[in-house]
């Protein structure tokens, strides 16, 4: 019996979208000569929209988190348990080649998920989240050693440009106080910026693996602390959507995404992420964000829209028009 389930971008075979992640994830078509290089199959639009939807689905976290009642750690441990499970049943077998790479990205995932979640105890949810998102910093240093992509002066604008947007964005709720928090969210940023590091080093493979296996080591930190505090029908039924949709579909689309987007490029899109988070808090809660928040909100929109349209300026004009293919 063929499955009539369609889950739009992320079904694993449907006959109404035509859609197969397992074969299109391990699928490359990348420029041997260029590895930095855009496939023509996978196309720009298609990879940053692919960036795009991973921050939305990250951006849900906060809301869905903020109805279970347990552990944050508890949390964590059961949404990357149920994402290991969802990873297995849609991609299928892994292939655990225990590269530097592989290894130490799922190293980076598990560290920031942990870091990030001990930060915001020791600290506000704001310090965070503004110092898990310097990762750009680090990624434009040593994006340029460990992956030879070069950062260039717009790139140095725009990363200036985001970080005044989101200092902005979080005013009201940024704290001087805190200091362990807040050196553990400098610690997430760094391990973040691994992260993606690590990742686009796999561009030539299958990254997947790595957020699969990030996803066991923080269910074997995290599932420990569930028998603490054990959550209720409710508490389960939107953990069960943290683990599928929130992280799990989403590291599908950005493991695939990473290979065809520089680490620095990536990241800098998935900076929607806290940029949302206020979006579904005001849709479902109604706790309508500050004018500070609305102001940085829009600069970081800016900055990212507008680097991502002067990127693409230069391949539209060398495509060659309709009219000048001769006839």
């Amino acid at each position: 019996m063929q499955r009539l389930i369609c889950y739009s971008w992320y079904s694993v075979q449907c006959r109404h979208c035509q859609v197969d992640v397992r074969k299109d994830l391990r699928e490359l078509s990348l420029d041997k000569a260029n590895p930095t290089a855009l496939p023509t199959k996978m196309g720009r639009p298609k990879a940053i929209l692919f960036l795009v939807i991973t921050a939305t689905l990250w951006s849900s976290g906060g809301l869905l988190i903020k109805s279970v009642h347990a552990n944050p750690l508890a949390i964590a441990g059961v949404r990357s348990a149920i994402a290991a499970v969802l990873m297995l049943l849609v991609l299928g077998k892994p292939k655990i080649t225990g590269s530097w790479a592989q290894i130490g990205g799922s190293v980076s995932y598990a560290a920031t998920v942990i870091l990030f979640v001990a930060a915001t105890k020791y600290t506000t949810a704001a310090n965070a989240i503004l110092l898990q998102y310097t990762a750009p910093i680090y990624i434009a240093f040593l994006g340029t050693w460990l992956l030879h992509e070069k950062t260039k002066p717009s790139d140095w604008l725009t990363i200036i440009i985001v970080i005044i947007g989101m200092v902005l964005f979080f005013l009201d709720h940024l704290s001087t106080k805190g200091i362990f928090g807040n050196t553990l969210g400098v610690l997430s940023g760094i391990s973040f910026a691994f992260l993606h590091i690590f990742m686009r080093m796999q561009k030539d493979g299958s990254p997947w693996e790595s957020a699969f296996l990030g996803n066991i080591l923080t269910a074997v930190v995290g599932l420990p602390f569930l028998f603490q505090s054990w959550p209720n029908a409710t508490g389960w039924f939107y953990l069960s959507i943290l683990g599928t949709v929130q992280l799990g579909v989403s590291y599908i689309l950005y493991a695939k995404a990473i290979k065809h987007a520089t680490a620095l490029e990536a990241v800098l899109i998935l900076i929607l992420e806290p940029i949302l988070n206020p979006v579904w808090v005001f849709l479902f809660l109604g706790e309508a964000p500050g004018p500070w928040a609305l102001v940085g909100g829009i600069i970081v929109l800016a900055a990212i829209t507008l680097r991502n349209v002067l990127a693409a300026l230069p391949t539209l004009s060398s495509s060659p028009s309709p009219t000048s293919k001769g006839g």
